[in-house]
């Protein structure tokens, strides 16, 4: 069974709520996840396992939330080659640049080397409707992208 790393920041509640469907969805489909705070972690923590998933909202016009700020410029010093890795958010499409975050995590994760198996899952605020199931899809299929790592 791999690893699994969950890692999310939330203001409002939002990702929070991404992340506990995205969990559900990891559970149903017989994985296991650790869920942390990005503000109460360091980066080398993804060292220790196979598949990683960040989650984070959107600050101001594109920007990563100060949780995540520490988080994200440890991630320079990481090889994280062998790794799966997804992302995930919540934005507000009054900004121009709607969960950049979401993209700068991304973008990050890949240039560090690890494999992005899933499209970013981008939200706009709280899932409501059918984007709660798609929550718990993006956590069922990210279990099924790490099989036999």
């Amino acid at each position: 069974m791999s690893k699994l790393v969950l890692i999310y920041a939330s203001m409002t509640g939002n990702t929070e709520e991404m992340s506990e469907l995205i969990t559900n969805g990891i559970e149903e489909a017989g994985g296991e996840v650790t869920i942390k705070l990005a503000e109460d972690c360091e980066a080398d923590i993804l060292l220790d396992y196979d598949g990683i998933i960040l989650g984070a909202y959107t600050w101001g016009d594109g920007e990563l939330p100060d949780e995540f700020l520490d988080f994200y410029e440890e991630l320079d010093d990481l090889d994280l080659a062998g790794k799966k890795a997804a992302v995930f958010g919540s934005g507000d499409t009054v900004y121009e640049q709607f969960a950049k975050a979401v993209d700068l995590l991304q973008e990050k994760l890949a240039e560090r080397g690890a494999e992005m198996v899933l499209e970013p899952l981008k939200l706009e605020l709280n899932p409501s409707g059918d984007e709660r199931e798609a929550c718990r899809t993006f956590g069922k299929s990210f279990v099924g992208s790490t099989v036999g790592v």
